[in-house]
């Protein structure tokens, strides 16, 4: 009999279609979330740094001078006493 091409697709094949792309889909979404960098700090949502430990370290690398470091220490001592 022409044009006769077997009984078609059964609904096991649609439930094992669908359910490929969709692992397929999990896995992709879950590949794309663990690649991408998050937000979160590991220290539990603190920066890793406070603000007189970077002024510290600029002044050691030699970024600031002298008077500039005492200035912005203070500064930040105020801040600090608020």
């Amino acid at each position: 009999m022409m044009g006769w091409y077997g009984m078609g697709t059964g609904w096991g094949s649609w439930l094992g279609m669908g359910l490929f792309w969709l692992v397929l889909l999990g896995v992709i979404l879950y590949a794309v979330v663990r690649l991408l960098p998050s937000g979160r700090s590991s220290d539990g949502g603190r920066s890793a740094e406070s603000p007189a430990e970077i002024l510290d370290r600029r002044f050691a690398r030699g970024e600031i001078d002298v008077e500039t470091y005492q200035a912005q220490r203070a500064i930040l001592g105020n801040a600090g006493a608020r």
